[in-house]
């Protein structure tokens, strides 16, 4: 399989950058869900919120890096069997889930950076606190964390739905070239 994409199918690094983020992203809701219900003496309470800290921050990497992917590396065009409309529909969910998926990013750190602290990732290094002291700075980037959390992985689910559409119904290779498969 190629690494870059092709007017067909996608390249290995798109594949593995799509899937990945997908598998980052609900590992991080679950977590995010899990994490806010621990008490006061799990073991826990702290380990997990670092640990999510650590991969959202990693995970900004990764989606800026397959930001310049799609510059470096465009996407194949839609299948000639899609309407315009569709095509409309699918470029504008593409980038309803980029413009989501960095502002729960932006979020997060907000909410981390709140009392002016960096936040530390992996242990590794340290991203500096740019904003902090805003007026009521965590919590309102919480409840917009939270809502975008829940409407990025509500929106996944629909793009996975539409997917599969397109693949039991449709018949189309909408599906078959992000597994790497030729159209």
């Amino acid at each position: 399989m190629q690494l870059r994409n092709s007017p067909s199918r996608y390249g290995l690094v798109s594949i593995v950058l799509h899937w990945g983020v997908a598998l980052v992203v609900f590992g991080l809701f679950g977590l995010g869900l899990w994490m806010v219900g621990l008490d006061y003496y799990s073991s826990w309470r702290h380990t997990a919120p670092d640990l999510h800290k650590s991969i959202g921050l990693s995970l900004l990497a990764i989606m800026l890096l397959r930001l310049l992917w799609r510059f470096v590396s465009p996407p194949p065009p839609a299948p000639a069997n899609h309407s315009a409309f569709t095509r409309l529909a699918a470029k504008a969910g593409h980038g309803l889930l980029y413009l989501g998926l960095f502002a729960v990013m932006i979020a997060g750190y907000l909410i981390s950076t709140a009392d002016g602290v960096g936040i530390p990732v992996f242990g590794l290094f340290e991203v500096p606190a740019l904003v902090s002291n805003l007026p009521d700075q965590a919590d309102v980037a919480g409840e917009i964390h939270l809502y975008l959390a829940w409407g990025v992985v509500i929106f996944a689910g629909l793009h996975g739905l539409a997917a599969l559409k397109h693949h039991v119904i449709d018949r189309d290779a909408t599906l078959t070239r992000m597994l790497g498969r030729k159209a």
